[in-house]
């Protein structure tokens, strides 16, 4: 199984996939953050690092059968200033769908903040679906509820 995983971070998805004893082959990460890619080639050296989501081609790429990831939230955080697709971070929520259309993935998650219902609706009619809300409560110690879109 090949899984890539957009706006990794530190790996968050691998740890993940490993706990629950999902088996992978290749573990393709999207992280531009140097200190995140440190932490992530420190406890998985593994990681096939992709560098800027912008760059990344399917056609570079083995068949994807687990795409992944969270699209930074300023733009849609209640804490933040709303800008929603003007704030150019939230933007890149596009470069997922990009990829999920290109790679065709056998499966797909995208995980995000709660938001505004009409920027979650904008999510949601270019996923085809709509997600469901997770308090991380259930499996960790933080007490916050995210979004969660997936086939």
């Amino acid at each position: 199984m090949n899984v890539l995983s957009l706006f990794d971070g530190m790996s968050c998805g691998q740890m993940a996939l490993n706990r629950v004893g999902i088996k992978y082959d290749n573990y393709f990460a999207s992280e531009i953050d140097k200190y995140a890619i440190k932490v992530t080639q420190h406890n998985f050296p593994n990681t096939i690092q992709l560098g800027d989501v912008t760059k990344i081609k399917s056609c570079d790429l083995p068949k994807i059968d687990l795409l992944m990831g969270g699209s930074p939230c300023q733009g849609f955080s209640f804490s933040g200033k709303q800008l929603n697709f003007n704030d150019p971070r939230s933007k890149l929520f596009f470069e997922f769908v990009r990829l999920v259309n290109e790679c065709q993935p056998k499966y797909w998650l995208l995980e995000n903040v709660v938001m505004k219902k009409e920027f979650e609706q904008v999510i949601s009619n270019h996923l085809n679906v709509e997600p469901i809300k997770i308090n991380s409560s259930l499996v960790s110690a933080q007490n916050r509820e995210r979004l969660y879109w997936a086939n």
